[in-house]
């Protein structure tokens, strides 16, 4: 059962002018496209910057509205045009991890708070600290350390905090906007390490945009391709990563560095 449905999705931006005597052109970030998502899978949205990997995951979201084409979740259709509240439904479904695990958290609010915070959004009842413990050693951290600010973590604790808040209200669906690229090498083997055992250890659907191959290796079944706001192959990780059809997918695996002797 496809969880997330996307048809015929597009995005369209129009350039300013730069000049009186230049036209308004129309830019294509995504072109026409399908997507299916089933419940419990683990997709990896990969391609280069500007390829239009983050426009898609936005539509589906309901964080941008589509030029043409239609978005579902759980079989119920997003409208972006739609108020805050109306889609409450959707951010109950749907946690987002974001790139970078500092510029992510409002340095005026502690660990706890930030954790909590969709938990207040959404007007999920509950014993709130309760849940936040709970997640926080979920994902790794010390229950004590809620009461913190996000200056006084590391890079990686930053992240797993991020990871806390984007589950804390049990989503379906988690999304991950490039979380390991501004980690070092060893935080993110640690990240990983953590989204590896939550989809071990839960039923979350996990859709991940990343430029980082590697990394959807290890944490993808399914692979999707994109460059220049088409997708231009999509498969199993195994059979795309090991038999690409596609040149520019061939370009990507060869651009991959090998250290010499490995």
């Amino acid at each position: 059962m496809s969880l997330i449905e996307a048809r015929g999705l597009s995005r369209d931006f129009i350039v300013p002018k730069r000049s009186t005597f230049e036209r308004t052109r129309r830019q294509t970030a995504l072109a026409p496209t399908d997507l299916d998502v089933v419940e419990g899978s683990s997709v990896g949205v990969i391609g280069e910057s500007g390829s239009g990997k983050s426009t898609l995951v936005r539509l589906l979201l309901g964080l941008d509205r589509p030029t043409t084409g239609t978005v579902s979740v759980g079989g119920r259709p997003v409208d972006a045009t739609a108020s805050a509240k109306s889609l409450h439904w959707l951010r109950r479904e749907t946690g987002l991890v974001f790139q970078d695990p500092y510029a992510s958290l409002d340095p005026r609010m502690s660990a706890g708070q930030i954790v909590r915070e969709p938990l207040w959004a959404l007007d999920i009842e509950g014993d709130h600290r309760a849940r936040v413990r709970e997640v926080l050693e979920q994902v790794g951290l010390e229950p004590a350390m809620a009461d913190r600010y996000p200056h006084e973590f590391s890079g990686g604790q930053r992240q797993r905090i991020a990871i806390a808040r984007a589950i804390v209200h049990r989503p379906r669906i988690l999304v991950g906007d490039e979380p390991l690229s501004a980690l070092d090498v060893t935080v993110r083997a640690q990240i990983l390490e953590l989204l590896m055992e939550l989809r071990r250890t839960t039923d979350l659907t996990l859709l991940l945009v990343s430029h980082d191959i590697g990394v959807v290796q290890n944490l993808c079944d399914t692979v999707v391709v994109m460059k220049d706001g088409h997708v231009v192959e999509r498969g199993s990780t195994t059979d795309v990563l090991l038999h690409p059809q596609h040149d520019y997918t061939k370009a990507l695996l060869s651009a991959i560095p090998v250290i010499p002797g490995s």
